[in-house]
């Protein structure tokens, strides 16, 4: 008799993201190695002094480094890898992704610092170092 396997997902119980994620990883590589302590003090000018907060810069940061390594060029694909990748969410420091929340931070944020539509992309000599690139009409 051929069997057939239901689909039922308990809750996980105690499980932490920091658990899962196994410790030889390269986010947690990155993590170890980069020391984006600087990221705050670097950007503080562009901030106001009241308001509504905003997304943490160094998430920020973590996100467009996500972007960069995962060869992501859209902050709609950056929401679908954050939310399906235990990995990334951990190394961004986020537990859940709601829909609307990265697309819109981000693009605000990175107005904020760069300008319109500044990006983190890999240098068109084929090496992988990074630089920032502005949109075409901005650079003319």
């Amino acid at each position: 008799m051929m069997g057939k396997k239901e689909r039922y997902f308990a809750p996980l119980i105690h499980v932490s993201v920091e658990e899962l994620v196994p410790q030889d990883h390269f986010y947690r590589h990155l993590e170890r190695t980069l020391d984006l302590s600087f990221v705050r003090e670097f950007v503080q000018h562009t901030y106001a002094g009241g308001g509504r907060p905003s997304i943490d810069p160094v998430v920020f940061f973590k996100l467009q480094l996500v972007m960069f390594f995962e060869d992501i060029r859209s902050e709609r694909l950056l929401l679908r890898q954050v939310a399906d990748r235990l990995s990334v969410r951990w190394y961004v420091g986020v537990r859940h992704v709601t829909q609307g929340s990265i697309p819109s931070e981000t693009e605000r944020t990175r107005r904020r610092f760069f300008g319109s539509r500044a990006y983190l992309a890999p240098k068109g000599n084929g090496n992988n170092s990074m630089l920032l690139k502005q949109d075409a009409a901005k650079a003319l």
